[in-house]
């Protein structure tokens, strides 16, 4: 699991009250939605670091 960095960030009343609201309507915490909007948004740009499979999958024989 990788480590999470703690950090400010400031929004306005009305920026956070829609952020909260949209968290809520897909299950999400505020903090869930906001990593999920950030990781849509690396991926749309092409910027998500490639993350390495645990091991390699192998047929059973």
């Amino acid at each position: 699991m990788a480590t999470k960095k703690p950090f400010v960030l400031r929004l306005d009343e009305s920026m956070m009250k829609a952020l909260e609201k949209w968290g809520a309507d897909e299950f999400r915490s505020t903090n869930g939605q906001l990593e999920w909007i950030i990781r849509e948004a690396l991926k749309k740009a092409g910027r998500l670091p490639k993350t390495k499979p645990d091991s390699p999958t192998s047929p059973n024989p």
